[in-house]
């Protein structure tokens, strides 16, 4: 009837939500970055940008990625050592190389590689 409230939505927290991102990369995959010398295997994936604003500012401005994007926890590797990198989508590319990457953590998360990807192990499987 006109004039009378509508129900509200028990879904809305009034909380805006962010907007729906599409990971283009898997737990497992090898990627490489698209500037920087380094490749790596992906173990954990953020839908949006969730790591610290003074990590994020620390970052040249015109070199900032969207924070509206998945960003990749990686196991790195370069030629001078290994770490753990946390990279934008729009910043890597799959690695074609075929080969494996060294890193001291990847037999704690990953049983094998194979095909240009790992396998997770069993027990980090959800």
């Amino acid at each position: 009837m006109a004039g009378e409230p509508t129900p509200s939505d028990p879904f809305d927290t009034g909380v805006p939500m962010p907007p729906i991102s599409h990971a283009r990369f898997n737990v497992g995959d090898v990627v490489r970055h698209r500037m920087y010398d380094f490749r790596g295997v992906i173990f954990d994936v953020d839908p949006v940008f969730a790591n610290s604003d003074e990590w994020y500012d620390a970052i040249p401005e015109g070199a900032r990625p969207r924070k509206d994007q998945p960003f990749y926890h990686i196991l790195a590797e370069n030629m001078e050592s290994s770490y753990v990198a946390y990279v934008s989508q729009q910043n890597l590319v799959a690695d074609d190389t075929d080969e494996p990457v060294d890193h001291p953590a990847i037999t704690g998360l990953f049983d094998d590689y194979a095909g240009g990807r790992y396998r997770l192990r069993r027990e980090h499987r959800h």
